[in-house]
């Protein structure tokens, strides 16, 4: 197939999709679970059959931005000036994009991050792309993730494909030294017991999740705000500090990144872990609560797609025709 045979395949199935997501939102938006319907199901399920959590840990941070770091910022700004300039005076943008774009996702595509909907773009991108004709070059845009030039590949109705180059800012090694020496200092006031670690974590931690409930490190998702974490689903940098501490211990200093894969410093305190078990309904109500849910989400979905069935026409193509369908009463 050709590219432009291929995108098109690929917007279809987005669109699709989108569709099914929003029909299934109305299906079941007014679906709730009584706690007697969580009891039902969690005991019709086979004590061999329940599902094994694996351990799992509640864990508190304090993080550091670099100090200083509006030079940083600065200077990406002047290095993608550079290259911006360089693209109006007639090179290629894929070209730049490979040798200079921190976005490895995309820079092996020359920049190119495919069609995209609206909403499916940080919203500064997303306004300094939809204001752009095709093929010219948007000035800097900065978001969480750093600084961008984008420009126009396609326009498809709602959907647009852009290419972009992506620099973020550089820490110095000087800056480095600053936060590690200051999380220091916050580490062994905690240990010391003069300083409280949630309230070291409102003074001085920068991460936006956290520091107003004194650190604890909690998912992003809206929908699930749950402390618990697999060890595995920490980057390796907080997992090798985690996995040696005992409850209450605070780690030393260290680098990583943050979920925006910018450079940041943190300390971690382990505050609880589980070993690993069968699901029960004490320890792992949310878990059960949201299968049980999505169970009577999926039987709601298959009342309302066979109450259709029975009162819709369906044209079946021959090529389907000697298909093995899941629900009965497509072919009449």
């Amino acid at each position: 197939k050709s590219m432009i045979e291929i995108r098109r395949d690929i917007r279809e199935r987005m669109v699709e999709q989108e569709i099914i997501r929003r029909v299934q939102g109305v299906i079941a938006e007014d679906v709730s679970l009584t706690p007697r319907e969580l009891k039902k199901y969690y005991s019709e399920i086979p004590k061999d059959s329940l599902p094994v959590i694996p351990a799992r840990v509640q864990v508190s941070i304090i993080q550091l931005d670099p100090p200083n770091n509006e030079e940083n910022k600065a200077e990406a700004r002047q290095r993608l000036l550079d290259i911006r300039g360089e693209i109006l005076e007639g090179k290629s943008f894929n070209m730049l994009a490979v040798l200079y774009s921190e976005d490895p996702g995309s820079a092996i595509n020359g920049g190119e991050i495919g069609y995209k909907l609206r909403g499916e773009l940080e919203k500064p991108y997303a306004d300094a792309a939809w204001s752009l004709t095709k093929n010219t070059v948007s000035r800097i845009v900065e978001s969480r993730y750093g600084f961008h030039i984008i420009q126009v590949i396609d326009r498809k109705n709602d959907m647009l494909n852009t290419r972009h180059i992506l620099i973020r800012p550089k820490v110095k090694p000087e800056q480095e030294a600053s936060a590690m020496a200051k999380l220091d200092s916050i580490a062994r006031l905690i240990r010391k017991d003069s300083l409280k670690f949630e309230t070291a974590a409102y003074m001085f931690s920068t991460h936006k999740d956290s520091w107003i409930n004194g650190g604890k490190y909690v998912r992003t998702d809206p929908a699930n705000r749950n402390t618990w974490f697999a060890l595995d689903e920490f980057d390796t940098e907080m997992y090798v500090k985690l996995r040696d501490l005992k409850i209450g211990e605070i780690s030393e200093p260290f680098r990583t990144t943050d979920e925006d894969n910018n450079t940041v410093f943190r300390i971690v305190k382990l505050d609880n872990e589980a070993p690993a078990h069968r699901a029960n309904l004490k320890d792992d109500y949310q878990t059960l609560y949201n299968a049980a849910l999505m169970e009577k989400r999926s039987k709601l979905y298959q009342d309302w797609i066979n109450k259709k069935l029975a009162v819709t026409y369906i044209r079946i193509s021959d090529e389907f025709k000697y298909c093995n369908f899941l629900n009965q009463g497509w072919l009449k």
